[in-house]
């Protein structure tokens, strides 16, 4: 997985599990390649969307999106990336922080690459800029 989102241009990878709390990214966008066992997450915060991960499925989360793992078996273990390396922040939801996270979150741009196909992969067709962000180029 980590050579693969390499290749690709997601790098600053790590492996490991996925936080057991609400968190978000607000300067860049995140995958994640389950490489070994299963796990439960809720993306989109506490009144969001769970979601079933086993070995060899690719999640990409996009900037602004909170993610939790409700749990998952022993042996699970994913490898994280960011599109061209970047460091990422660790946000959490409070009032404090949203008018800070959302300047952050609209600037993001999106991925140049697919983290798994690459520039033909088909991540663009399914994810557009807003009609807000589009507006301002």
């Amino acid at each position: 997985m980590k050579k693969l989102f390499k290749r690709n241009e997601w790098k600053n990878s790590w492996e490991g599990g996925i936080y057991d709390y609400h968190h978000y990214h607000s300067t860049l966008h995140e995958v994640l390649g389950i490489c070994t066992g299963e796990a439960h997450i809720i993306a989109g915060g506490p009144e969001g969307s769970e979601i079933h991960l086993q070995k060899g499925d690719v999640l990409i989360i996009p900037a602004g999106v909170a993610h939790k793992c409700l749990g998952g078996s022993k042996d699970f273990l994913c490898v994280g990336a960011y599109p061209r390396g970047k460091h990422y922040d660790i946000m959490h939801g409070s009032k404090d922080e949203l008018p800070y996270a959302f300047q952050n979150i609209e600037k993001v741009p999106l991925p140049a690459n697919d983290p798994v196909f690459g520039k033909k992969g088909p991540l663009k067709s399914y994810w557009k800029k807003s009609r807000k962000h589009r507006d301002r180029e």
